[in-house]
């Protein structure tokens, strides 16, 4: 059983990320910063905050769903605002989506907020809401109960530091983990988390009994080439039983964004 974590920058490189997605086949896909609009067939339209202003395919779930034709999909909206086709407006969801292959039963969900709530008229003042997402599945291989859940942590557009809004987040994600989890069950948690491997972020998730795989496998970063600035961690994957680790990696190639995906075998 496989499980890929990723930040898809908003599909920025859809032409590499769905090939990849349709070779790996991962049998879960927690998949962040995903754009749907339901209600325009463009491709491409623009995202604009300030000077802030990125490409973002205008139905990357729907791209990632043909892609992966044989699993669930879950599309999880934090917020609702628009894009831009030149002048003019589009409105457009922004979320999370998680992607289950049809051999592995899902037997419970969980989603909420990790921060703020939905907002359905903009995308709202920084930080902005962030929720998270979990799934429960039956593993028939391991014979063994799975629950995976993950989220999008708070971008500060001050930097990575520790902040009460991240102290809260991460209690919030352990909470949902924890609502969703079962006795026995082997436990994950992942995701973009926008923090250090130092921060208060991970400390409290491992204070659950947590281990961090990143770090603990010697990796360096999680940014591609793409990413320009300094600071090289983002995303991290946690797991309750290290021996039930077949194999962790941080992709480096191919690069299908400016984050690195994050491949977990059991």
């Amino acid at each position: 059983m496989n499980i890929m974590c990723l930040n898809g920058w908003g599909g920025t490189l859809h032409d590499r990320l769905l090939p990849y997605l349709k070779a790996t086949q991962p049998q879960i896909l927690c998949l962040q910063e995903v754009v749907h609009s339901p209600e325009t067939d463009k491709d491409c339209l623009t995202y604009r905050d300030g000077d802030h202003v990125l490409p973002q395919r205008a139905n990357f779930f729907r791209e990632v769903c043909a892609a992966l034709p044989d699993h669930t999909a879950v599309f999880c909206p934090a917020a609702q605002g628009v894009l831009w086709d030149g002048d003019r407006p589009v409105p457009s969801q922004w979320g999370l989506a998680t992607f289950v292959h049809a051999a592995l039963p899902i037997v419970g969900q969980v989603q909420g907020f990790v921060h703020k709530s939905y907002s359905p008229d903009g995308y709202g003042e920084h930080p902005r809401s962030r929720n998270a997402h979990g799934v429960r599945v039956y593993a028939p291989a391991r014979k063994r109960f799975v629950s995976v859940t993950h989220m999008h942590g708070l971008r500060d557009l001050r930097g990575k530091m520790d902040t009460p809004e991240r102290s809260e987040q991460a209690r919030r994600l352990l909470d949902l983990s924890d609502q969703l989890t079962e006795p026995g069950d082997l436990k994950i948690i992942c995701g973009d988390f926008n923090v250090e491997p130092d921060s208060e972020t991970i400390r409290t998730l491992q204070a659950s009994g947590l281990t961090e795989l990143v770090a603990h496998t010697g990796f360096t970063s999680t940014r591609s080439s793409f990413y320009k600035k300094p600071g090289r961690f983002a995303d991290y994957m946690l797991i309750s039983d290290l021996s039930a680790v077949r194999e962790f990696q941080v992709v480096e190639t191919p690069e299908v964004s400016d984050h690195r995906p994050l491949v977990l075998e059991l």
